[in-house]
């Protein structure tokens, strides 16, 4: 650091002179309020003004008004300070430097009064911020009446923050920032800077540590991995055609709607040559229509948050107000986003708020010391993912949290949030040896700060954004996960129904032989079908890490695999819940999937994987077409057993009712390769049953039997039913029924 020349003054210094100390202070970048000693300040001699500029030689204040320049004498290491003799008041100006390489124009940042007000320090603090976002993060703005971007960053410990970037060489003595003693936050309006700037946060600790320089919390946009920094984007001037498709979604009550979703990694859908990520307008080209064209109702995306690891497949975000640039940049997700609605077709979202990775450049140990996460390891820290957990009852993190949910909706125009590993929050002692956790007072493992978070979110999401859904995946038996907050519950609109895909999973691996011993794990999950609002999941979690694509959990030859699974899928497309499948799996992916390839879309060129193909596509259609399938999920009256219990032949039918005048559909499932001959089951009404979806057609790979499109019901009763028809049952196979009008 340059020292401060001893001829710079001549005889006593001036009252309105800094003195060494705070001269230093800002040299070295360690003044702890900067705005007292840059830019303009009123002394009994006049307004003093102080500016850094590096390279400078020579330093003029300019006034607006036309009046007499002020030359800034040097005061040494690009310091200057001058004195508008006579002048009381402040005054608008620009600052001049000059070298040898020229002159350059700017608008002094510390010459600038605060963006944010004391209502910001006071929600922040409280909690209350929902729009958190529109005053943190950067924001190209027109302040004062001049262009540039105010920065703003929550770390009340910190000695000093700067924010760095390509406007400043990334130097963090100039742009200083002034903190707001009430709340910790830092900011500073910082003009000339506009959008695609590229910064992060220059912070010193409480203890002196200069820290690792820091992404911003809420940046809403990054450098694309494996570089870390945030860049300057706007996310409020995107120009939305979805206002219809806004208005009815708000109507809706997804209930009693069809809700089929395709679950997507958008990294490994399908790739651009030479294995390139496709961008968020080529997914819209591609990913949309294939979605619509297969009946799907919703896509759900893989967290699309920024992150640094691609094999954590969005999970570990750093970036959670920033969609990912693996695909482009923020106004590319936006129109993705709307052309999905342009196709009636609903954008659901991973949303992680359990956790978050410790790298260096993230939220750990934010302002050097805990600050996201909770201080105590045994609530802070997450042994399974050796990531970090949010101390959700400090009242501003839960407020950033909250305000990042209201974020997507808002900004986004996205329909839902799927939230992950709920369980993980829930619980105080999840995935921990006794000693290892920190429990209540009372004792309890309940964590009654993430339970009080989830239910403010929850309440918040269907208040503001009506007709959207918030959706747990939550693996334990925490009661009412998807009942109303008021009704003492989380508040969820869904959860997903984890029993049911590793119960019935298991049975789909077993020899039709050894079927019959396991018979309850198709039932048992009918027990508690209506304990919440289920979502039925095959999700990504059981086709990666050694499990297998879902072809080949199915257990015999290629045959009885193909055959296991097309039965499979129509019984659970028949099954109370909402649908969720994850990509590939509706051609029958052959290789596990991983998130370094693009799926095997080769294989829909032969017959047995189109056949697959095909049966999601009519699976969906009638899906949509009958209520009964789908109008009363979440009620028990929707559902009537009629074979529950026929354990020697692997047997299994029911019926699905609507509302009154629907027509119901039954279905029934023979699990194994035997045909069944004459097998006579119960009905609700007499009359001619068509066979409205049979898994063993040759369309779909079958072997071709069947009831030749019909069955004719007569006034037999049978399974406690008034009417009752013998039907074939083909090998693998589910067959649906609806009475003909």
């Amino acid at each position: 650091m340059d020292r401060v020349r001893k001829g710079d003054y001549a005889g006593a210094k001036p009252a309105w002179r800094i003195g060494d100390d705070a001269l230093e202070a800002i040299l070295a970048a360690r003044c702890q309020d900067p705005f007292a000693v840059l830019g303009p300040h009123e002394t009994p001699d006049g307004i003093a003004i102080r500016a850094f500029v590096p390279y400078a030689e020579r330093l003029t204040a300019v006034p607006e008004d036309g009046s007499a320049e002020i030359s800034l004498a040097a005061r040494g290491g690009g310091m200057f300070e001058g004195l508008a003799k006579g002048r009381m008041s402040r005054f608008r100006y620009r600052l001049r430097a000059e070298n040898a390489g020229g002159s350059w124009e700017f608008v002094d940042a510390y010459a600038l009064p605060p963006v944010l007000g004391a209502m910001d320090d006071y929600l922040l603090v409280e909690g209350t911020h929902r729009l958190l976002y529109e005053r943190l993060g950067a924001h190209p703005m027109r302040f004062e009446g001049i262009d540039g971007v105010h920065f703003a960053v929550w770390a009340p410990r910190a000695l000093r923050v700067s924010v760095v970037g390509d406007f400043n060489e990334w130097d963090g003595r100039r742009h200083q920032m002034r903190k707001r003693i009430d709340s910790g936050l830092w900011e500073i309006f910082a003009p000339g800077v506009s959008e695609s700037a590229v910064y992060k946060y220059e912070i010193i600790a409480h203890d002196g540590r200069l820290l690792p320089l820091k992404a911003d919390p809420i940046g809403f946009a990054g450098e694309l991995r494996p570089s870390t920094a945030s860049v300057v984007a706007r996310t409020d001037c995107f120009r939305w055609s979805d206002e219809a498709y806004l208005e009815t979604r708000a109507r809706r009550d997804l209930r009693r709607e069809p809700v089929a979703i395709y679950e997507v990694h958008l990294g490994s859908w399908t790739r651009g040559e030479g294995g390139r990520f496709l961008t968020y307008d080529e997914l819209a080209e591609q990913l949309i229509p294939y979605s619509l064209d297969l009946g799907f109702t919703h896509l759900e995306l893989l967290p699309i948050s920024e992150h640094p690891l691609d094999a954590s497949w969005g999970y570990q975000p750093i970036g959670l107000f920033a969609p990912t640039r693996r695909f482009g940049e923020p106004a590319g997700f936006a129109r993705f986003v709307d052309k999905a609605h342009a196709a009636g077709l609903g954008v659901i979202i991973d949303w992680v708020p359990a956790h978050f990775p410790t790298d260096m450049h993230g939220l750990a140990l934010f302002d050097g010391e805990p600050l996201y996460e909770h201080a105590d390891p045994r609530r802070g820290f997450h042994p399974d993912w050796n990531t970090a957990i949010y101390d959700f009852g400090r009242r501003e993190v839960a407020a950033m949290l909250t305000a990042n949910a209201l974020f997507w909706l808002d900004r986004y125009h996205v329909d839902g949030l799927r939230v992950d590993a709920v369980a993980s929050m829930l619980y105080l002692d999840y995935s921990r040896k006794q000693g290892e956790w920190l429990p209540n007072p009372d004792g309890g493992n309940d964590n009654r700060d993430a339970v009080a978070f989830l239910k403010n979110v929850n309440e918040l999401v269907y208040a503001t954004h009506p007709g959207t859904v918030t959706i747990a995946e939550e693996s334990t038996a925490w009661g009412g996960v998807s009942r109303p907050t008021s009704a003492g519950g989380l508040g969820f609109g869904f959860k997903w129904n984890m029993g049911f895909m590793h119960d019935t999973l298991d049975y789909m691996a077993l020899d039709p032989v050894h079927r019959r011993w396991s018979h309850d794990k198709l039932t048992f999950g009918l027990h508690y079908a209506f304990s919440e609002n289920f979502v039925l999941p095959l999700s990504h979690d059981e086709v990666v890490h050694g499990k297998g694509s879902l072809l080949e959990k199915m257990s015999g030859d290629d045959w009885r695999k193909f055959a296991n699974l097309r039965a499979y899928y129509a019984y659970m497309w028949a099954h109370p819940g909402k649908k969720l499948l994850f990509m590939g799996q509706e051609f029958a992916q052959q290789r596990e999937w991983s998130e370094d390839r693009a799926l095997d879309w080769d294989l829909l060129a032969y017959p047995p994987h189109e056949g697959v193909r095909v049966l999601i596509k009519d699976l969906n259609r009638l899906y949509r077409a009958h209520p009964a399938l789908h109008a009363r999920d979440c009620e028990p009256e929707g559902f009537r057993w009629i074979v529950a219990d026929d354990i020697m032949q692997s047997v299994i039918a029911w019926a699905r009712y609507g509302a009154e005048g629907d027509s119901p559909v039954v279905m029934v499932t023979n699990f194994t390769p035997e045909p069944r001959q004459s097998y006579r089951i119960g009905l609700p009404r007499s009359g001619r049953w068509r066979e409205i979806l049979n898994t063993d057609a040759e369309i779909y790979g079958g072997s071709g039997m069947g009831n030749l499109g019909a069955v004719e019901a007569l006034d037999a009763p049978s399974h406690g039913l008034p009417a009752s028809a013998e039907l074939t049952l083909p090998p693998l196979a589910t067959l649906y029924f609806t009475l003909q009008g």
